[in-house]
């Protein structure tokens, strides 16, 4: 897992550093990090009228792993855009990786993995990924 991975995005969403996103440090919280790339995530597949429990064929994903790298502090107010990348990882996982930019500065806060593996929540099985889902990873 590199969390570094520069592909080229899929998408990018701007999101506001919320006060709630914030530590006693008075910066970004890392576990704030994981919630900013999992909105950009629901962000990206809303795009393609998917969702995390659906991305065709009955078919969910779960999160199986995360690996963050954390480069600069964000601060209550600050906008970023995160900046998602996917790709297949074999049949049945794929990984998406994301970087955190701060718009005012052009300077990235933080960069993150995650490892994530389709999922057919009837059956409880991890399962293929989609033709349609993996024609959209190979999109690049």
């Amino acid at each position: 897992m590199n969390p570094e991975n520069r592909l080229p995005p899929l998408f990018a969403a701007e999101i506001t550093v919320q006060i709630g996103d914030i530590n006693y440090g008075n910066h970004l919280a890392n576990d704030a990090v994981l919630r900013l790339c999992h909105e950009a995530r629901i962000r990206w597949l809303a795009q393609h009228n998917l969702t995390e429990l659906d991305i065709g064929s009955q078919t969910g994903i779960i999160m199986t792993d995360a690996a963050l790298q954390y480069t600069a502090q964000a601060r209550h107010g600050d906008i970023l855009s995160v900046h998602l990348s996917a790709f297949a990882k074999g049949r049945s996982r794929f990984a998406i990786t994301y970087r955190l930019i701060r718009n005012s500065d052009g300077k990235t806060i933080a960069t993150a993995e995650t490892g994530m593996a389709c999922f057919h929540y009837q059956n409880q099985k991890v399962c293929k990924i989609p033709e349609t889902f993996l024609a959209l990873l190979q999109a690049v």
